[in-house]
């Protein structure tokens, strides 16, 4: 299995665009494919903050459902999106905002249209992604050992939103573990969530969330060559929303 999988893209279309280019994709029919048939897969949280989440939504939906020509895992900020499209009441803030903006200057066909795009993609897609005969796995925040192969609540709860304690920071961001410093399992771990400067590499897993939204960069691990390829982002950058890590 060849694929090469993006981290979180949160409507950076450029970006996107520039990396898919960069590795190789070839966009002459309006979506990116591979004249040496790799896939694209991505570790979710495709929208919010950044300009333009609608128009990756398009082209994800396109790759994902309507070509099966790539792999897609729901982030945490997908589920939101998914919530809010269902109707639920959910806060429209913490970047949803600016999806939710873009969203509303539609008029009500084109609204359905990508209303309903989403939602095919989002009923469509696993919880994570376990490819290769089990020797990877796309998580958004990440798993544990023994959580993979399981469903659940706490196992949505942590593919989602990572090791959370239950606590907040002084800014109201959850406390999360370093669940990766602990991982001791045989599959490669490719997951987003928390903004890194750089690709984190450690016990098997890869954090190829590096802040595109925030002016870092947009990074994608080519499996099985394990090579990281970055693109840098156009965003200002924001320091503050990077983690460092011991």
């Amino acid at each position: 299995m060849k694929i090469d999988i993006i981290g979180d893209i949160h409507g950076c279309f450029k970006e996107f665009e520039d990396l898919t280019t960069k590795l190789g994709y070839n966009w002459e029919s309006g979506i990116p494919l591979h004249p040496q048939k790799r896939v694209l897969g991505f570790v979710g949280d495709l929208t919010d903050r950044g300009p333009e989440s609608l128009k990756v939504i398009d082209i994800v939906w396109n790759l994902v459902i309507e070509q099966q020509k790539a792999y897609y895992t729901p982030g945490n900020h997908c589920n939101k999106l998914y919530r809010f499209f269902v109707g639920n009441r959910v806060q429209i803030a913490h970047g949803l905002e600016t999806t939710v903006a873009e969203y509303e200057v539609l008029d009500k066909r084109a609204q359905k249209s990508i209303r309903k795009k989403f939602m095919d993609l989002y009923e469509n897609a696993p919880l994570y992604l376990v490819l290769d005969e089990k020797k990877l796995i796309i998580a958004h925040a990440g798993i544990k050992k023994e959580m993979i192969g399981k469903s659940g609540s706490k196992v949505k709860t942590f593919v989602l939103y990572g090791d959370i304690t239950g606590e907040k920071h002084p800014d109201g961001s959850p406390v999360r573990r370093d669940w990766a410093k602990a991982y001791q399992g045989e599959a490669c771990i490719v997951y987003g969530h928390t903004p890194v400067k750089d690709a984190r590499i450690i016990n098997h897993t890869y954090n190829i969330d590096t802040g595109a939204v925030f002016g870092g960069k947009l990074t994608a691990l080519r499996y099985p060559e394990m090579e990281i390829i970055s693109v840098d982002s156009t965003m200002p950058y924001v320091e503050e929303k990077f983690k460092q890590f011991d």
